[in-house]
């Protein structure tokens, strides 16, 4: 979009316009970079000191703020919404694909649906169901018989492995790897015999997914990932995990099998979490969590010891790897005063 007027963005946004609506504003910036032609946000008051020099052409704000600035302003109850509206109509990002590749290899029984664009040297197998206005971008790989449902895009080299489901308007980011192989072995004697992975993935709609992420196929039943997910970068989500409607998932996080997390839940980066539990709805796990256990009731949990100076880190090492021997010369001294009756 070449611009917009800041009428018609007022009007888009459904925000109150204070100030010039001709001008016309062509992208979005931080508010410290900001200038003729473009629209920056103040999310948190505490900032709001920031606002005297500012330099954009108008500024998504807050009610309580719009005193502290002078200039053309759009007043919404939530400016970083805002922010994300106004970027997605300004959004310069080129398209995953356009038309149909040439070097495209395209199974002659796959279904492609209209305004579909391929990239180079993508694969789509026999069998494959590709919805409206997809777009595949180059090396990627479908395999047989998985659906893309409308208006989803893949980022080049995304694979998606045989009889997935993704749904419509999802995104998938480069080289994430979509129905491979559950980590699923039987041991005989020392020998591993692999447990072939007869289930698949179910995707819903409106999923988005960052880059080379792996979500494994399930063993007999479906790993399943219900609609307004987003997973970040660099996750494993294993066979048979099944993620609830809305949640988010930060970057490096690692879902064991078989873990069940539920609606509106918020796991952040590098949480680990153990197989065969379930975590309720609206549980928040902060960075770096472990979770072994289920969790019942929604809420904010923690885990780890945050970073310290070496030297303390250290000290609190050496005292944590003797807890056991405190405890139990504590439990001693509390079993002595019972006896004296104290």
């Amino acid at each position: 979009m070449a611009g917009i007027t800041l009428a018609e963005l007022a009007d888009k946004l459904g925000a109150e316009l204070r100030g010039d609506g001709t001008v016309v504003i062509e992208s979005i910036a931080g508010m410290a970079q900001a200038g003729e032609g473009q629209i920056t946000f103040l999310s948190s008051s505490k900032y709001r000191k920031h606002l005297a020099e500012c330099q954009a052409s108008a500024v998504m704000l807050k009610a309580g703020d719009a005193e502290y600035f002078a200039g053309n302003a759009l007043i919404m109850a939530d400016p970083y919404l805002g922010y994300a509206l106004v970027a997605q109509l300004l959004d310069t990002t080129p398209a995953a694909a356009t038309d149909i590749a040439p070097t495209a290899c395209i199974a002659e029984d796959a279904i492609i649906g209209e305004g579909v664009a391929i990239g180079h040297n993508a694969v789509i197998e026999s069998g494959v169901q590709i919805g409206d206005n997809v777009q595949i971008g180059a090396g990627c790989f479908i395999g047989k018989n998985a659906v893309i449902g409308a208006g989803t895009k893949l980022w080049a080299n995304v694979t998606i492995y045989h009889r997935v489901v993704l749904g419509e308007k999802c995104l998938v980011q480069s080289s994430t790897v979509i129905g491979a192989d559950g980590f699923g072995y039987a041991n005989d004697k020392g020998e591993w015999v692999k447990i072939p992975q007869l289930g698949s993935v179910r995707i819903g709609n409106r999923v988005e997914i960052g880059a080379c992420t792996t979500i494994d196929r399930g063993a007999l039943d479906d790993t399943i990932i219900e609609d307004n997910v987003i997973i970040d970068n660099q996750m494993q989500i294993a066979h048979n995990v099944q993620i609830g409607y809305g949640t988010a998932m930060a970057g490096g996080t690692i879902v064991a099998g078989s873990t069940k997390i539920g609606k509106y839940c918020i796991i952040g980066g590098a949480s680990v979490l153990n197989g065969h539990i379930e975590i309720a709805d609206g549980v928040t796990i902060t960075g770096m969590g472990m979770v072994m256990r289920s969790i019942e009731e929604k809420g904010m949990y923690s885990s780890g010891i945050p970073l310290q100076p070496n030297r303390e880190w250290r000290k609190t090492a050496a005292r944590t790897m003797k807890i056991d021997e405190m405890n139990k010369r504590l439990k001693s001294v509390e079993k002595m005063l019972a006896d004296k009756g104290e």
